[in-house]
């Protein structure tokens, strides 16, 4: 797992359209990066989603938030991060 100072040269900047992206911290704000990072995902652009937020998290990470997110993330996105983890199925909603 990787660290970085801040999140600005890794995600675009309109998933966090509400927050300053440079006073994010790759730890302490993992609940608002990690579904915002699959927020607007699709199938095409899913495996350089996940690949960003993988150079930053363990899987485990990943699943987890996704699990207990109070973002809005699709079963969809649920299912293809499920699928690349080779885990149960899980979903949101």
């Amino acid at each position: 797992m990787k660290t970085a100072d801040n999140i600005t040269t890794i995600f675009p900047k309109e998933l966090f359209w509400d927050v300053n992206m440079s006073r994010l911290d790759v730890q302490e704000d993992k609940d608002l990066i990690i579904p915002r990072a699959l927020y607007a995902t699709t199938e095409h652009t899913f495996a350089e989603d996940i690949s960003r937020l993988e150079h930053l998290y363990k899987r485990a990470e990943i699943v987890d938030e996704l699990k207990s997110t109070k973002e809005r993330i699709s079963n969809k996105v649920c299912a293809m991060v499920a699928q690349r983890y080779h885990i149960k199925h899980f979903s949101r909603y």
